[in-house]
């Protein structure tokens, strides 16, 4: 059976197609709209996010929107003053963590540098919610917002610095989130759609087995994103799971419900030549309407729809 396209809200999609036609009136943007959470985020708030891409994603599903130029800070001056935005969702980076420990430079001039010439330019007023990642830590451990990131690779290490930058402007956000399944604007990136991808020609699949995440849909993670985009909450958040999955129990979740055969080889972490997380949980220390635990993958229903 082929793969089914997501609907990771798990919930019909009223909005399943393609935002932007009203991108020039809106004072409300997000850099980084090619990611799983970023697509998502698109996609949902069509009337409210002017979204924006890396020049190096250009999938058939991206072609509407306009192409980010961060290494050209008169660009990104231009963007403010054309649109003098009310809050920036950042969700650009490069997740690659094999490319970033190759080049360590690369790494760091895309996720750091990048992010330090769109707080600079960026204007006192707009609200900041910058999208971090669980891979500021590291080793095996429940995560609360007070824990002292411990990166295990070079990428981990670009997301303190940016986290860093973000958490000493006032009216700015960090979120930390775990691993966001939802639909790739490219049919074949992001987990789900890279082991449908592959299964579906014959590619060599490897998951690792002892690599433990908090996994959430990308609907349901763009919504909390959302709600707490537009709060008037600062400083750093979590976003936690009610559960805690390894890699091997989500991919056997996942083609399972793709209707797809599961044959893939399991190896350990230590058998890898790039760092892989162990188990990485996160907690949040707050109590508020943004702390509930975002459902988990693995729960059910299955949300997907064929057909789409």
């Amino acid at each position: 059976m082929g793969h089914s396209k997501t609907n990771d809200d798990g919930d019909s999609d009223p909005l399943d197609k393609h935002p932007s036609t009203l991108g020039a009136r809106l004072s409300n943007l997000l850099f980084g709209a090619s990611s799983i959470l970023g697509f998502r985020l698109a996609k949902s708030n069509p009337l409210s996010l002017k979204a924006y891409v890396p020049k190096a994603k250009r999938a058939s599903s991206l072609a509407a929107w306009p192409v980010l130029h961060l290494a050209d800070s008169d660009w990104i001056k231009h963007q403010f003053e054309s649109h003098a935005p009310k809050l920036l969702i950042y969700c650009h980076a490069v997740c690659d963590v094999s490319k970033c420990e190759a080049n360590p430079d690369w790494a760091y001039d895309m996720n750091v540098q990048q992010l330090h010439r769109v707080i600079d330019a960026l204007p006192d007023a707009t609200r900041l919610v910058y999208i971090s990642s669980d891979h500021v830590f590291g080793g095996d451990g429940d995560y609360t917002e007070s824990a002292a990131p411990c990166p295990i690779s070079i990428y981990g290490r670009t997301r303190v610095a940016a986290e860093q930058a973000v958490l000493k402007r006032k009216n700015s956000l960090v979120i930390r989130p775990g691993l966001a399944i939802g639909s790739s604007t490219d049919g074949r990136s992001g987990h789900m759609d890279w082991l449908a991808y592959r299964s579906q020609r014959g590619l060599p699949i490897t998951i690792i087995e002892d690599e433990y995440r908090s996994v959430v849909w990308a609907g349901d993670l763009a919504a909390r994103v959302m709600q707490l985009s537009e709060s008037a909450v600062c400083g750093l958040r979590h976003i936690p799971a009610a559960q805690v999955i390894s890699r091997l129990r989500l991919a056997r979740y996942l083609f399972q419900s793709m209707g797809e055969p599961a044959h893939f080889k399991v190896e350990h972490r230590d058998e890898q030549p790039a760092p892989h997380l162990g188990r990485v949980g996160l907690e949040t220390g707050y109590t508020d309407a943004y702390s509930k635990p975002l459902r988990s993958v693995v729960s059910g229903p299955l949300p997907l729809k064929k057909g789409d």
